[in-house]
């Protein structure tokens, strides 16, 4: 199954997408959001659930889990990421985070912001958390997980790299791009192991890799973030990036206004981005 949020005339819901088609659950009975959704253990309803169908070509889709609670990430986990840097292979997985309010839809916009010209890309497979949990073993982390989507962990470089958290450098506005559905595990076979990964620039393919290539893989992952902290539906966890982002390149290829970056997984679909300039406004105090 394919859960989305969209919107269209001004209401956001929830639906599932099938083909060119989004089955309208709205008014199915269901969570008005996807993280009530899932948190209500909901998915089975959503999957019989029916309702209008829309045509996908009219409605603007949003991330599909448009307000988790926290985004978790992964820094070099892949080998040759990991070697592009110059650092040392991680014994344990490498975490910081995103602020929530990074998050946009899997075709808006994202800025290039007015303090940094040293804008990038790190397509990535992100997990989504389908039930409250701690202290998950390995061997049962795949119970606790609704789902997976693909994420861009757009990177200010220069901001990351004057924190060794990375956070400041990670959460700008609009710089976690979800998409396009939340794809529940029975559509993989119970494993995101062996998906294929593209990210491209302006056409340009800048990675590609596979999800098998992941140091820590998602299992890992969750048992390893579980052991510190309660994990809750919707949380999303992006698995970290492959080898190819712009910082690597000599001279570094920065993302600039009118590049578009697409992020695609093979299973999962694909996210598409136009980069623009950040928008004059937002001064402090304001909406």
């Amino acid at each position: 199954m394919r859960l989305v949020t969209f919107s269209e005339g001004g209401s956001s819901r929830i639906g599932r997408l099938e083909g060119a088609e989004v089955i309208d659950l709205g008014g199915a009975g269901l969570p008005a959001s996807m993280v009530e959704v899932l948190a209500a253990d909901a998915l089975t309803d959503a999957a019989q659930a029916d309702g209008p169908r829309l045509a996908l070509a009219s409605l603007r889709l949003e991330a599909p889990v448009p307000n988790p609670s926290k985004i978790l990430a992964v820094g070099l986990n892949y080998a040759d990421h990991v070697a592009e840097t110059g650092r040392e292979t991680p014994t344990i997985p490498l975490i910081f985070n995103k602020q929530t309010t990074a998050v946009t839809g899997p075709f808006d916009p994202v800025h290039r912001p007015k303090v940094s010209d040293a804008l990038d890309y790190e397509g990535e497979l992100a997990i989504v958390i389908g039930r409250r949990c701690r202290h998950v073993p390995k061997d049962r982390a795949h119970e606790v997980i609704a789902g997976y989507t693909v994420c861009n962990d757009v990177s200010v470089r220069d901001w990351q790299r004057r924190s060794p958290t990375m956070t400041m450098g990670k959460s700008f506005d609009t710089h976690c791009p979800l998409g396009p559905a939340l794809v529940t595990v029975d559509e993989l076979g119970g494993t995101p192991s062996g998906l294929e990964l593209t990210t491209r620039v302006n056409g340009e393919v800048r990675q590609r890799s596979n999800t098998k290539e992941l140091i820590f893989d998602c299992f890992d992952l969750v048992e390893h973030l579980s052991t510190a902290f309660t994990l809750l539906p919707g949380d999303i966890i992006s698995t970290g990036t492959c080898g190819g982002v712009a910082a690597a390149m000599t001279p570094p290829k920065w993302l600039v206004p009118g590049d578009v970056v697409r992020v695609e997984i093979a299973g999962l679909g694909a996210i598409e981005n136009k980069i623009i300039q950040e928008p004059a406004g937002g001064a402090w105090g304001s909406a």
